[in-house]
């Protein structure tokens, strides 16, 4: 069964705030001891934390619904509740987060124990000793909970290569893999054997070593979603060197070099600065028949093309003899000393201009009015909810407050515009009431 997920859809749902408290001192020989009632707690966050033991998303299939838990609320004795612990998430590094109602990436996890706060858990609600004036020494007031931010994200997982090995489907890029590091790909005679990104470590005599992936095999289209195309195309974004590998085995003498600007013209299709990246053009197969006349007409091709900003370097080798795949190794080695670190910050800009452009417009008007079929005016927007929920509405002095929020809003004068009457029935969220002038 394939077991690699890298694309996942989830909901973080940060903790409510506690509720502050309205309560008084009553003790004895103390006359008038005044407002007491403490602060809630803090809700607890939704926080995202690379592991880098995890390499996929698997976990997620089955678990994608995340909820912290809310703050305390507030005590007597101007005791604040207890905080929320934060929910913490593991993630494989190289794991992009994307906010799906803006369409804005939010973070890039590369380092091991790196983190993120996807959702921020609500502030705890004052309790009264925060609302008591001269005017008003004793007051019934305290207010509830903030809500927690609630996010929907779309995780995906570009797996943190140095070097990626790009190529046809059975040009042997899984056996080179195999050769050079523990990696135990599946391996067979057949186009697609590999239908999933696998990753293992080169690690050389003179004590250096490098991340190498063997990508699932590219076509002709996959930049725009045939075959495999994208699922390899995200995973070889983050990889500094490329090692393009290229069957010398065929009977066709042309199809080589015709395979080899197929992929480069993928690549390009995809992201025009994959072709920035240091390649290598490694002939594979050479231990069969027609391979070396086949290469002498690859290079004659590759010459006379004129397409190519530089000539690249062509290396020989023959996985199954090992021939030729040690020095490779040490040549991919020297060229990923010369590379600079992969900064993904413009692809992400670029990303990120997409997904904007594709997003819905979220609404950031302080309030809302519209009307139900049977006449009520229905208030909305997330501030005028944020304040809603925050209201204590089992006190008189909590709900006068609210009142005087709105209005200083615009929120009346709002709805006067629009035609309210004397009676008119208004509803926040599910709380109903009648309209005054």
């Amino acid at each position: 069964m394939n077991t690699f997920v890298d694309q996942i859809k989830i909901e973080a749902h940060a903790g409510k705030g506690g509720n502050g408290m309205v309560s008084f001192r009553r003790e004895k020989y103390v006359p008038n001891g005044g407002p007491s009632g403490g602060d809630g707690g803090h809700g607890g966050n939704i926080v995202l934390k690379v592991d880098e033991g995890l390499r996929t998303l698997m976990d997620f299939r089955y678990h994608r619904i995340f909820k912290a838990k809310n703050g305390g609320n507030g005590m007597s004795k101007q005791m604040t509740g207890p905080s929320a612990e934060d929910t913490v998430i593991s993630v494989p590094q190289g794991t992009t987060v994307r906010d799906l109602d803006t369409g804005k990436i939010i973070g890039d996890l590369v380092e091991n124990g790196q983190t993120l706060v996807v959702a921020k858990g609500g502030r705890g609600g004052r309790g009264n000793i925060h609302f008591a004036s001269a005017k008003n020494p004793a007051p019934e007031i305290a207010e509830n909970g903030e809500p927690g931010e609630d996010r929907y994200l779309e995780l995906e997982l570009k797996m943190l290569a140095d070097v990626g090995l790009v190529g046809f489907p059975s040009v042997g890029k899984s056996t080179l893999l195999s050769v050079v590091t523990g990696a135990k790909p599946k391996i067979a005679a057949y186009e697609f054997t590999t239908l999933v990104p696998n990753l293992g470590m080169v690690l050389l005599p003179d004590g250096r070593d490098f991340a190498m992936a063997d990508m699932p095999g590219l076509i002709e289209g996959a930049s725009k979603g045939v075959g495999l195309g994208l699922k390899f195309l995200r995973h070889i974004e983050r990889t500094r060197v490329l090692l393009h590998l290229v069957d010398m085995s065929s009977d066709d003498p042309k199809q080589a070099i015709e395979r080899f600007k197929k992929i480069n013209h993928e690549l390009a299709n995809y992201d025009p600065e994959l072709l920035k990246r240091p390649q290598i053009v490694v002939a594979t197969k050479m231990d069969l028949p027609n391979a070396e006349k086949n290469l002498a007409a690859f290079k004659q091709d590759l010459a006379a093309d004129k397409t190519l900003a530089k000539q690249p370097e062509i290396f020989q080798i023959s996985a199954v003899t090992h021939q030729g795949v040690q020095q490779l190794m040490q040549l991919t080695a020297d060229l990923l000393d010369k590379t600079p670190a992969f900064d993904s910050e413009s692809h992400d800009e670029q990303l990120e201009a997409v997904y904007k452009a594709e997003a819905p417009e979220k609404d950031q008007s302080a309030f809302t009015i519209s009307r139900d079929e049977d006449g009520t005016w229905v208030l909305g927007g997330e501030k005028l909810l944020r304040l809603f929920k925050m209201t204590d509405l089992t006190h008189e002095e909590s709900q006068l407050r609210f009142a005087r929020q709105l209005r200083h809003m615009g929120v009346d004068e709002a709805l006067r515009a629009k035609g309210i009457q004397d009676g008119d029935t208004v509803r926040i969220d599910k709380f109903v009431f009648e309209f005054v002038q």
